[in-house]
């Protein structure tokens, strides 16, 4: 079970329109049980969200960063730390 904390959920519940066509949660406990559900990842930095990809098997090779910071999928957190919520 992965740990939420706070901005990364206020963060999720602000942007989740970005990846559906409606909200699915409304709250910060509800925030926490749709990612925990998913098996969204938190990570530290751009990188890290492009390795992820690359270990998830997409095929990267013509993204740019700006591309994959840009993907429907990935979230940032606004402290650096970027939210990866699989649909």
């Amino acid at each position: 079970m992965q740990i939420y904390d706070e901005k990364v959920l206020q963060c999720f519940l602000e942007q989740q329109l970005k990846l559906f066509p409606e909200a699915v949660a409304e709250t910060p406990e509800e925030a926490e049980d749709f990612l925990e559900e998913c098996l969204a990842v938190v990570v530290d930095n751009l990188k890290e969200v492009w390795k992820y990809f690359e270990d998830a098997g997409v095929d990267i090779a013509e993204l740019s960063m700006e591309d994959i910071e840009e993907a429907d999928e990935v979230f940032p957190v606004g402290d650096g730390r970027y939210l990866i919520v699989e649909a």
